[in-house]
Parts: structure tokens; C-alpha cells; sequence
């Protein structure tokens, strides 16, 4: 909240391929920063500064899971139709690869923190979760950058790797800063609402986190994207979609929600 008074936040991307480098198909590298070069992406070394990271983390997987159509939308082509699922390219199913540990993060907040929890709790949370030690030590090395996910977290960014390689990288990125704005104003409402009932601003902000991963955490996989026992799971226990074609994939342009 406080950054976000402060500063103008700035999307930070790149795209492949570059020439003369091999690639079939567009990496967009995402992730969102402010006016003055700080990421807030990346973690930093106390529970205040890696809480601002887990906000504008969880945020963005929230985003994708409630727009997944659209996410799915910004990538459709005749040609992509063909490439998603093959070879290098993920598959046509949007799910979210966070990592290991900072998917056993994800679920351990979900666990201590909850609605009865005072609100100074919230340093307290994520000083016995150790959150300020362990996040910068693992990430950057850590995370597994996993070849089959179509929205993977690689240390400081999210690496959209579903675009087509003859798509102009615009499309899908005008839908995710759309979708995570969107996002971040709920979000403040969201927070809002709670610490005007005098808790504490850190309180409420880690309350408001544990909602979103309870309801956004069926979009998280590490496992192969590509096996048919993830399209088994993710379309009939997890409520995801694997929309294959361009026609259908355009929908969620239309899709009210």
C-alpha cells in the first residue's frame, strides 16, 4: 500500500528469441517494479520486506487463476494451437509453477494464519517460518525452472512460456498487467476493509493472502504438464481448463467473467 502511494510501479519484461539465439517459441519475462528499480518480485531480507514480496507474489497467481480464459485468449493462433503441448512448448492447460519451497511457503501460510489470529501475529508468522533467512538463499538457485509449466516463477519473475513465436509479445502482456491490476485493487479493498476494523495493516495484508491461496491454489503444479494423468487431474479434480483450439481459446475474450 505504502509503495503504491509512493511510487508509479513499472512492469519489467523481455521476450525471446533474440537473434541468433534457438527458440521456437517467445519467454516472456514478467514482473513488476517501481519508478525508482526496486523489484517487487524479489525477496527481500526481513519479514516486512518478503512480505511485500509474498503480497505481489500471490497476487499475480491469483490473477491467473480467475483469468486463466483470458491468460489462455492472449496466446491463441492457428499455429500456437499446434505448438502448445509439443515438443518445448507447454501445454494448453494455464497452471502456475511456484517451486518447492515456495509452494511449502504458500501452505504454511495458509496453516498458522488464520481469522482468530491477533493482528501483530503477523511478524510473528513469518519470523517462525523463517521467511527472511531462507527466501533470498533459495530462490535464485532454486527454482527448478521447470520446461513443461506455461507460467513458471524463475527466482525474481514469472516466465510466461506459452506465447507463439509469431505473436507479438504486446497481446499477452496488455492481459496480465490488465488482470494483475485488476487484481492489486481488489487486494486493497480486500485489506482495507480488515484493518478498518482496527487490526493492523500487516495482519490484515497476511489474512487477506491466506484467502487467496486457499482460492487460487488448485492453478499451482510442479509436477509434468505434459503427462496425461495432469490433463486428467487438472480438468476433472482440479476444475482447470485445456482449451485446444483458437475458436474456443477467444471466448474468454467474451466471458463476462
Amino acid at each position: 500500500d505504502k509503495v503504491a502511494r509512493r511510487h508509479k510501479l513499472v512492469v519489467l519484461m523481455h521476450e525471446k528469441p533474440f537473434a541468433g539465439v534457438n527458440g521456437s517459441g517467445k519467454h516472456n519475462n514478467w514482473s513488476l517494479g517501481t519508478d525508482t528499480g526496486s523489484n517487487l518480485l524479489s525477496p527481500g531480507k526481513t519479514p516486512k520486506t518478503n512480505l511485500q514480496f509474498l503480497t505481489f507474489f500471490v497476487n499475480t497467481i491469483k490473477a491467473v487463476h480467475d483469468h486463466a480464459d483470458l491468460v489462455r485468449a492472449s496466446i491463441a493462433s492457428a499455429s500456437n494451437d499446434h505448438r502448445l503441448g509439443a515438443n518445448e512448448a507447454p501445454p494448453a492447460i494455464i497452471s502456475v509453477f511456484a517451486g518447492t519451497y515456495l509452494s511449502e511457503v504458500l501452505k504454511e501460510i495458509e496453516t498458522r494464519v488464520s481469522d482468530k489470529n491477533k493482528p501483530n501475529d503477523a511478524d510473528k508468522v513469518l519470523l517462525k517460518m523463517d521467511i527472511h533467512n531462507k527466501i533470498p538463499d533459495l530462490l535464485m538457485d532454486n527454482t527448478d525452472r521447470n520446461r513443461t509449466s506455461p507460467f513458471a516463477f524463475t527466482g525474481n519473475k514469472f516466465e510466461f512460456r506459452a506465447v507463439g513465436s509469431s505473436a507479438n509479445c504486446s497481446n499477452a502482456m496488455t492481459v496480465l498487467n490488465t488482470i494483475v491490476a485488476n487484481q492489486l485493487m481488489q487486494f486493497h479493498k480486500d485489506v482495507e476493509a480488515i484493518a478498518e476494523k482496527g487490526e493492523r495493516k500487516d495482519g490484515a495484508i497476511l489474512t487477506v493472502l491466506r484467502k487467496y491461496i486457499s482460492a487460487s491454489k488448485n492453478i499451482l503444479f510442479e509436477g509434468d504438464n505434459y503427462s496425461d494423468e495432469w490433463k486428467k487431474e487438472a480438468t476433472t479434480k482440479r476444475g482447470l481448463k485445456n482449451i485446444t483450439t483458437t475458436p474456443l481459446a477467444l471466448d474468454g475474450y467474451v466471458n463476462k467473467t
